[in-house]
């Protein structure tokens, strides 16, 4: 792949991550105080991601994959996206946001998909070339968190102004480059045959289910739904928790977590090839457990550093359990269900586990909430850590020591 290729393709990785963190990573904190959205509410806006999650499959397999080229209908998407991200930035209550929100999500999740799709289609030996042009989504969700606090939009006094209704503009903007760059980069025509049979449960990877037929693979699986619930936690609260207690540019200090999951990306493959699969997921579940400690204990003042230690062990997390997780199950599925697998793993975690953690999350916080509307963080943050120790020793009991071949 020669080097205009790689910028090519490294700008569009840039821009569909920098779209996803100009407005996700602040959502809740938008909603509680420009729409007055309490948490039930907050947990059903978080959801629609794994509502789109579940649907994706549908559209990249019974669309990209048989009709059209990929880049062009990344490019459709995000060309709708910009229009439903001005939606968004006008709407005045949560009644009008919602369904807006969920279509755009429906829309966008399988662009996660089709970016790499287009990436793949030019690359000679993914296993070396994808992680140098992958590498630029994280900098560009961190690059976005950057702004939004360097534009204070995320301070106390921006947030009573209602400055966080500027993030649907940036993500808008950002829609709308990525929409009519996407039709510049390079063609990637479908893969399948039109008159192929489609098979439903390909397209959801339900033929790999079989897999589960594996003892170690099952408590891999189960565990996998499991640790999203503590996960949900992060996603929905991080950014009304650290804003509520006066932690000043939350979403630039929030970026940390990108940034470690870079450096904890590279220092996987010596851990897993030295401590194998078992020990690695369970340092993740660990550091799961860990940094909601921090958060419940933590404070703006000289508790800081639990609070920047915490955010910071979310490379730990996500690298060491999802990461190692998608590598075991390719090591499990073998040529035959490599793609099912990895479908029926994205739609278990992204969209089944998931969508339970951010119901329950919600439910929470909702509970912890005293009269003046005020959080019991501490309470509502040492939940998520107990379940994470809940799913740690029903992993270490029931999984056994297991051999399989380190990422290269």
């Amino acid at each position: 792949m020669n080097i205009n290729t790689k910028l090519r393709l490294s700008f569009m990785m840039f821009l569909e991550f920098f779209i996803w963190s100009s407005w996700f990573v602040t959502l809740g904190t938008f909603l509680g105080s420009n729409l007055m959205a309490n948490g039930q509410e907050v947990a059903l806006a978080f959801s629609t991601q794994s509502f789109g999650a579940i649907i994706a499959p549908f559209v990249v397999g019974l669309i990209a994959d048989r009709y059209f080229h990929a880049q062009r209908i990344l490019g459709v998407i995000h060309l709708l996206g910009a229009g439903l991200m001005y939606l968004l930035y006008t709407a005045t209550d949560f009644a009008g946001f919602f369904p807006i929100l969920l279509g755009y999500m429906i829309l966008f999740m399988p662009t996660l998909a089709l970016v790499n799709s287009v990436s793949f289609n030019q690359m000679t030996n993914p296993a070396k070339e994808f992680s140098v042009i992958r590498v630029w989504g994280t900098i560009g969700w961190i690059t976005a968190g950057v702004l939004i606090s360097y534009f204070a939009w995320d301070s106390q006094e921006g947030i009573k102004e209602g400055l966080l209704e500027n993030t649907w503009i940036l993500a808008g903007v950002s829609s709308l480059v990525l929409g009519l760059y996407s039709f510049t980069l390079p063609a990637t025509p479908p893969q399948a045959k039109s008159s192929e049979k489609i098979k439903l449960s390909e397209i959801l990877g339900l033929d790999a289910l079989s897999l589960l037929k594996h003892k170690n693979f099952a408590i891999f699986f189960v565990s996998s739904i499991l640790i999203c619930i503590p996960l949900a936690f992060y996603y929905q609260n991080a950014s009304p928790f650290l804003t509520e207690i006066g932690l000043e540019k939350s979403t630039g200090k929030m970026a940390l977590g990108q940034v470690s999951e870079v450096i904890f990306m590279l220092a996987l493959p010596v851990f897993f090839s030295r401590f194998g699969i078992k020990k690695t997921l369970i340092v993740a579940m660990i550091a799961w457990a860990v940094r909601y400690v921090f958060f419940a204990f933590g404070d703006a003042n000289e508790g800081v550093w639990m609070l920047l230690v915490g955010i910071a062990l979310h490379g730990i997390c996500y690298d060491f359990f999802f990461v190692s997780g998608q590598i075991y199950t390719d090591a499990h599925a073998g040529a035959k269900y490599k793609s099912s697998a990895q479908g029926l793993i994205t739609l278990a975690t992204y969209g089944v586990g998931m969508l339970i953690g951010f119901w329950a999350a919600g439910l929470i916080s909702d509970y912890y909430t005293n009269e003046a509307g005020a959080h019991l963080w501490k309470s509502i943050w040492l939940i998520p850590s107990g379940i994470s120790v809940l799913v740690l020793l029903f992993f270490v009991s029931l999984f056994k020591k297991e051999q399989i071949n380190s990422p290269q």
